[in-house]
C-alpha cells in the first residue's frame, strides 16, 4: 500500500469540508472547512502543498437511488477546476472525513485505489 497524506473534499455551495489522512493512510481527521467561492481552489492547492498530499478526493453526492444530480455535476466541475489549477501551479469537514475514511478503508481492504480519475479540461 502506498504511503502519504491524502485530502478529501465535500464540496457544498457555501462551504467545502476538508479532511486529511495520516501519512500511513489509515486514519482520516478533519481540517477547517473552506468558504466556497473564487478563492477556494487556491486554498485547496495551498493545502496540497502544505501537507504534501499524494491525492485529493472529491466526494460525489448521489441521490438515494444512485443517480447523479445537480450537486454531483457541481462536484465534478469543481474537481476538474482543481485538477487544472494544480497542474498549472505544481501540482461540512465531517462529511469530508467520512469520504476519506471510506476511501482509505476500501483501498486497505482491496489494495486498489477506489473512485474515478477526474481530469481537467486540459487533460491534466
Amino acid at each position: 500500500m502506498r504511503t502519504g497524506v491524502r485530502l478529501a473534499l465535500d464540496v457544498g455551495s457555501v462551504r467545502i469540508g476538508v479532511a486529511r489522512s495520516d501519512a500511513t493512510g489509515m486514519l482520516a481527521v478533519p481540517l477547517d472547512a473552506i468558504r466556497a467561492g473564487d478563492v477556494a481552489v487556491a486554498a485547496v492547492v495551498g493545502l496540497v502543498r502544505e501537507w504534501d498530499a499524494l491525492e485529493v478526493y472529491v466526494g460525489l453526492p448521489l441521490h438515494m437511488d444512485g443517480r447523479e444530480g445537480a450537486a454531483s455535476e457541481r462536484a465534478r466541475t469543481w474537481a476538474r477546476a482543481l485538477s487544472t489549477r494544480q497542474s498549472r501551479s505544481l501540482i461540512d469537514s465531517a462529511s469530508a472525513v467520512m469520504v476519506l475514511q471510506s476511501v482509505l478503508e476500501a483501498e486497505s481492504g482491496t489494495g486498489k485505489v477506489p473512485g474515478d480519475l477526474v481530469l481537467g479540461d486540459d487533460g491534466a
